[in-house]
C-alpha cells in the first residue's frame, strides 16, 4: 500500500489470545487504561465498554494519539483481540507482554503494520 502521508507517524498493531476465563468490563476497562500508562498515552476519557448479546464484550480508549479497540468472546472460546492505532511511537513488546500477563494469556499473537 503506498504511503499517502510519509511525515505522519502511524503505527498500527494488533494482539490476539486465548485465556483461561471469561473477560468482564471491569477488566477490559481497567486493561485500557493501565495500557495508556504502559506505552505513555495520554488518555481523552475514561475506557468505554459495550456488551453485545451475540457477540461478547468490546472496548474502546481514545487518545490524544488516536486509541486501541479490545473485543472479547466467551464462546466458542475464551478470546480476545487488541487492536492498537497511534500516531506516537509505541513499544509493540510493551503492549504484548502486558496482555499476556493482564489476561493470564496461555497463546498470544500479533502483529505490527
Amino acid at each position: 500500500m503506498q504511503d499517502l502521508a510519509p511525515t505522519i507517524c502511524r503505527q498500527r498493531l494488533v494482539v490476539e489470545g486465548l485465556c483461561p476465563k471469561p473477560i468482564d468490563a471491569g477488566s477490559i476497562a481497567t486493561y485500557l487504561s493501565r495500557l495508556s500508562a504502559v506505552i505513555d498515552m495520554v488518555a481523552l476519557m475514561e475506557p468505554v465498554t459495550h456488551q453485545s448479546p451475540l457477540y461478547g464484550w468490546a472496548g474502546w480508549i481514545h487518545w490524544e494519539t488516536s486509541g486501541a479497540h479490545f473485543y472479547a468472546w466467551d464462546e466458542p472460546a475464551n478470546f480476545f483481540s487488541v487492536d492498537v492505532y497511534a500516531c506516537k511511537p509505541f513499544s509493540p513488546r510493551a503492549v504484548v507482554e502486558l496482555t499476556r500477563t493482564w489476561f493470564d494469556a496461555t497463546e498470544v499473537v500479533f502483529k505490527e503494520f
